[in-house]
């Protein structure tokens, strides 16, 4: 081994105790912060940021990387709530053929298959995809090359005005991909000719969950696609699995194991129904420095050609290790736990006073009414001044490094909290501290 060698492995051992010793022992002890806040100017002058000529010698690297380390949110922390959380990055690998990519080519289409059955599919497509947003641009790609074929070849002039139908409270990915594809955000109008409709499992906000057999009946009825979104996980549990009653019938399914069972993120599978090979006829280029017809294995298992991008990272390892690890039913046990959690948080919510609850699905969206505005809420001033609590509260948990929850406006709804329990390292004692907390950071506003 060479005298560089020897210096990149010392790094990488010394970087990889510094990952095992502060990310993931001390940055999921409950006891130490979720965060060490710094404003941007000040983490500025902390973190040497600026690329130099010369390369830095290993004690300085490795200071930097417990920098990094100290100054970045501990998403492993039982106390992080935010909705979002290194094998695959050592390993480097592009998957695209099989050649390049056999371990993660095979182990994809195994998760992809599992995942399928979960469904309700015996067979069918998929791919992962660099999440959910870019799943949904492939299921609305799809859903319109199958309506119009011509259109891959000739454009948006060869077919008439097209119309997208989706739920106020679906992604907003759609409208991305409708804008992207060239459709239109104004894409509802007499005489459009409507294509897909985006039904939602688990709602961003709420957890709402869609009435898939009626839109189903429609979407049969009339020829148009139907996309599922989220929600997908809940089909691990047997006593939860009948909220996507139906989801049998779409013809697509954007499917994000980084939510609720907080795979390391990106892990987001975009599933199909289809068995006629759609996904590559829609997005092939044929291109022969990488696709040859003539290799000697079977070629089916080049799936680069069926993305848009080609090559991918490979993110079915990080569910396909999880999976591996603890089971199906380990995968069900999270699921179910997030259930009870929530269940819990709202049942303990509502013993305290200064807790307004929205209706509730698998989300717990709430407010906090600090003393000063309990009894006002007939008053002029009390929905500007409650739209501030929120924000104020969330400051102070994020600059203290106690927790961090996000707040959003929503539909003529002030800021509120939008909670969401997935964590499996969730237990009674952090649904008290919590909202102990919020009393604490909140009572004098």
């Amino acid at each position: 081994m060479n005298d560089k060698n020897k210096i990149g492995q010392r790094f990488l051992n010394d970087t990889f105790k510094v990952i095992m010793e502060e990310v993931l022992s001390k940055g999921a002890d409950v006891k130490e912060k979720v965060c060490e806040w710094r404003d941007p100017a000040e983490l500025r002058r902390l973190l040497d940021l600026e690329l130099l000529e010369d390369g830095q010698p290993h004690d300085h690297l490795l200071q930097q990387v417990k920098e990094m380390v100290k100054y970045s949110v501990k998403t492993n922390h039982p106390r992080f709530y935010n909705q979002l959380r290194f094998l695959t990055e050592a390993l480097n690998t592009s998957q695209y053929t099989y050649e390049v990519a056999p371990v993660f080519v095979l182990m994809e289409d195994v998760v992809l298959s599992k995942l399928r059955s979960l469904v309700g599919w015996s067979d069918g497509d998929g791919i992962f995809c660099p999440g959910g947003s870019v799943s949904n641009i492939y299921a609305m790609n799809l859903a319109r090359y199958r309506a119009f074929p011509q259109v891959k070849l000739k454009g948006l002039w060869s077919v008439p005005r097209l119309a997208v139908f989706t739920s106020e409270e679906g992604h907003y990915s759609i409208c991305k991909a409708a804008s992207m594809q060239g459709i239109g955000l104004e894409n509802v109008f007499l005489g459009a000719v409507p294509f897909l409709v985006s039904a939602t499992s688990g709602t961003t906000i709420h957890g709402a969950f869609d009435p898939l057999d009626l839109i189903a009946d429609i979407c049969e009825k009339y020829g148009l696609w139907m996309l599922l979104g989220g929600g997908g996980s809940v089909l691990f549990s047997k006593k939860h699995r009948h909220l996507m009653k139906g989801i049998e019938r779409a013809d697509s399914m954007t499917w994000n194991p980084h939510k609720m069972l907080l795979t390391g993120l990106q892990c987001s599978a975009f599933l199909l129904k289809d068995t006629t090979d759609l996904l590559k006829h829609c997005h092939c280029a044929n291109v022969t420095y990488l696709f040859q017809k003539d290799k000697f294995y079977d070629v089916s298992f080049d799936t680069g050609d069926k993305s848009i991008q080609c090559g991918h990272k490979v993110d079915c390892l990080k569910l396909w290790l999880m999976w591996k690890a603890v089971g199906t039913r380990g995968l069900e046990e999270r699921v179910d736990k997030a259930f009870f959690y929530t269940r819990y948080l709202v049942q303990e919510m509502k013993k305290k006073e200064g807790f307004q609850l929205q209706p509730q699905f698998m989300n717990v969206c709430f407010w906090f009414i600090p003393p000063s505005l309990r009894g006002k809420q007939n008053s002029d001033y009390y929905q500007e001044r409650l739209s501030k609590v929120a924000p104020a509260i969330k400051e102070r948990m994020v600059r203290q490094g106690s927790m961090m929850i996000g707040y959003q406006p929503q539909a003529g709804r002030v800021n509120f909290f939008p909670m969401i329990v997935h964590s499996p390292q969730i237990s009674e004692q952090d649904v008290h501290f919590l909202l102990n907390e919020i009393e604490r950071l909140g009572g004098d506003l």
